[in-house]
């Protein structure tokens, strides 16, 4: 079996009741980029092509020395499969995420910007620092939100 069907099959047999996940400065959830993150994907883990955004962050993040290094194929949990957790906790520090917080409250939830789904789980909290917060508040986006 390959690791994908065995991550999905992990998944599939026990109830996920906790996923803490990041957002990226494209908005992307897990390695859901803009390009590959379908809200209505069928299946729970698959492997994705990085965009460069995506890319590039790992190398800001440091996670790898240069763009070179960073692979560009990834399995990821999709977004169903992030979703369909009782609670969706989001920990997003630092100042470079804070457009990607901007959109991810005002922007129209679209796979364009994969971070907006979000705001339709019913318990999905969102913890910002005061520098990813800079731009939470512009156009009154709705969201369960505490800031340091």
């Amino acid at each position: 079996m390959r690791t994908i069907e065995e991550y999905a099959h992990k998944l599939l047999r026990a109830p996920t009741d906790i996923v803490v996940l990041g957002i990226g400065e494209n908005t992307h959830l897990a390695f859901n980029d803009p390009h590959e993150a379908l809200f209505d994907d069928p299946e729970l883990v698959k492997e994705v092509e990085l965009d460069d955004a995506c890319r590039g962050q790992q190398v800001a993040d440091g996670c790898f020395g240069a763009l070179g290094e960073v692979p560009r194929r990834a399995m990821t949990v999709t977004i169903p499969g992030l979703m369909r957790a009782e609670y969706v906790f989001g920990v997003v520090p630092g100042a470079r995420k804070a457009e990607a917080v901007g959109r991810t409250l005002t922007e129209e939830i679209s796979e364009r910007y994969p971070s907006t789904i979000l705001r339709r789980h019913p318990r999905a909290v969102l913890f910002l620092d005061a520098d990813s917060a800079a731009r939470a508040g512009e156009g009154g986006g709705s969201f369960n939100s505490f800031q340091s």
